[in-house]
């Protein structure tokens, strides 16, 4: 197995149909030792005890740094190490321009840049000490092409630091044995898109794709145990596009 005895940390992995329970499924399969990070609403404990009694949920809202730093002491305690944090955790929300107010602003921002931001501190400590990790940060290919089908500006904005942030931590923790990389995904099929696009333009956009088909929640998956586990050890700062050729540079 890829992972075998290694820990992860998946924040916002509480939603069955979600990325985040779905890469959550994955790293378990292939080994890993899980801590599902979600809201209290989210009932990660029971997300977790789906994937077996071995792995742990812990409530924990990604934007303050006190339950951050205490869902990785819990991971510490729990298993006495950190490998692999897969900073999920994201909202988005379908503004334009001039309709974004300041409270939209920063709840985008906060989930998606300060989460990133704020997880990275919880588990780099731990992550230094063993001179190896892999932190995966979630962006968006909104923020490579200037917006999304369902994000507003200031979620692509959001991602685009995403980029940049992790680009900075994968230089400045690279001696540390730490890797830093970030996964860009296109449109995927999960509950997030529920409601919001009709069958006929989920069809117009595939046609647009070159692999001809929406994402899948284990599409994702797959890249993030690739980026965790040892097949990608020479790699770090890079933006792995995940969207079935949407986005082609």
């Amino acid at each position: 197995m890829l992972l075998k005895d290694r820990v992860a940390i998946v924040t916002g992995g509480a939603g069955i149909n979600g990325l985040g329970f779905a890469t959550a499924r994955m790293l378990a399969a292939h080994g890993a030792n899980v801590v599902i990070l979600d809201l209290a609403g989210a009932n990660p404990a029971g997300a977790a005890a789906e994937l077996g009694p071995q792995h742990l949920g812990v409530v924990a809202d990604v934007t303050n740094k006190e339950q951050c730093d205490a869902a990785a002491q819990a991971a510490l305690a729990r298993f006495g190490r950190i490998d692999i944090l897969f900073a999920n955790a994201g909202i988005t929300q379908p503004r334009k321009t001039l309709d974004i107010t300041a409270a939209d602003y920063d709840a985008v921002l906060d989930v998606s840049l300060r989460g990133t931001l704020l997880m990275s501190q919880a588990v780099l400590p731990a992550m230094r000490e063993q001179r190896s990790g892999s932190i995966i940060c979630t962006s968006s290919v909104s923020a490579q092409r200037g917006g999304g089908i369902l994000g507003g500006p200031h979620y692509s904005a959001a991602k685009a630091g995403v980029l940049g942030l992790m680009r900075a931590m994968a230089r400045e923790f690279g001696p540390d044995g730490i890797r830093v990389n970030a996964i860009t995904p296109g449109l995927i099929a999960t509950d997030i898109i529920k409601g919001k696009l009709t069958e006929e333009r989920k069809g117009e956009i595939a046609n647009d794709i070159p692999l001809a088909r929406l994402g899948r929640a284990d599409d994702i998956a797959g890249a993030v145990v690739f980026l965790g586990s040892d097949l990608s050890a020479y790699c770090t700062g890079v933006t792995l596009d995940v969207n079935g050729g949407m986005l082609i540079h």
